[in-house]
């Protein structure tokens, strides 16, 4: 009898651990890819002529803020990184159609947009800035851009902005933001209105050619943009910019491009 107890015991007790191990495993199930020590891809998609966010180096090579943040979101995440550089107008649509996880290219949350994709936690607070050449002394302040051609990148709330202050048809759209300085440099615009950081760092890079002018223009908030039917993917983008707040990783990279600590 004493034997026939104890291997009801040991069942009982085998039976016990394999519960345990079937709801260890369960759990492991739904771990994050760093969790699990897994590899998943993140293609993550931006507009790569908007320096200091994202541009081409003198290498080739794609750099800036926005990179290192989402390198960084990444790695703490467990995915494997894959960028892709497209014009700021058709990243939207290729978040739409799943060509891309997700979009990290100095957009602006905006009502508008999030009725087409979501967004992550803001991460960069920014502004518009009205950009004129250095020798223009008639123009102070958006107020006096009424009737002047301005330049803008397609897409962009620089570009509403424009569209409101000049007359119809004197705004002139580029793919790019670094076409729309040019343009301005090259004396083909009157003006150029553009986030504040990236009119900044232009002028920090020896184009002294141009200035701006007047204050910043709304309060401005950055988020990854993140299809509607990817929601798993949106909560890793939140936890890991949470993560390399917290561990000074965020304050690293804003130091290294912006050369200041993060404003609150």
């Amino acid at each position: 009898m004493k034997k026939v107890l104890k291997y009801a015991m040991t069942g009982l007790a085998l039976l016990a651990l394999a519960l345990v191990v079937v709801g260890c495993a369960g759990k492991e199930e739904a771990k994050s890819p760093a969790q699990e020590g897994g590899n998943k891809k993140l293609v993550a998609a931006a507009d790569a002529t908007f320096a200091p966010f994202e541009f081409a180096d003198a290498s080739g090579k794609y750099v800036g803020f926005d990179l290192d943040l989402i390198d960084a979101i990444a790695k703490e995440m467990g995915y494997q990184l894959e960028f892709q550089s497209m014009a700021f107008d058709g990243i939207i649509p290729a978040l739409q159609s799943s060509q891309v996880d997700c979009a990290v290219t100095a957009m602006t949350i905006t009502p508008e947009r999030q009725k087409v994709v979501n967004f992550s936690e803001p991460y960069y607070k920014a502004g518009q800035i009205v950009v004129v050449q250095a020798s223009n002394n008639e123009v102070n302040s958006i107020v006096d851009l009424k009737g002047k051609t301005i330049a803008v990148q397609s897409g962009t709330t620089g570009a509403m902005e424009a569209e409101k202050a000049t007359d119809k048809g004197k705004v002139t759209y580029f793919t790019g933001a670094d076409q729309a300085l040019q343009e301005l440099k090259n004396g083909a615009a009157d003006a150029v209105i553009i986030d504040y950081p990236v009119a900044a760092y232009f002028i920090q890079q020896g184009n002294k050619e141009v200035k701006m002018v007047g204050d910043i223009m709304s309060s401005e908030e950055y988020g990854i943009a993140v299809p509607k039917d990817k929601e798993q993917i949106l909560d890793d983008i939140n936890t890991g910019l949470k993560k390399i707040k917290e561990n000074g990783k965020y304050a690293e990279i804003y130091k290294k491009w912006f050369g200041e600590e993060p404003r609150a």
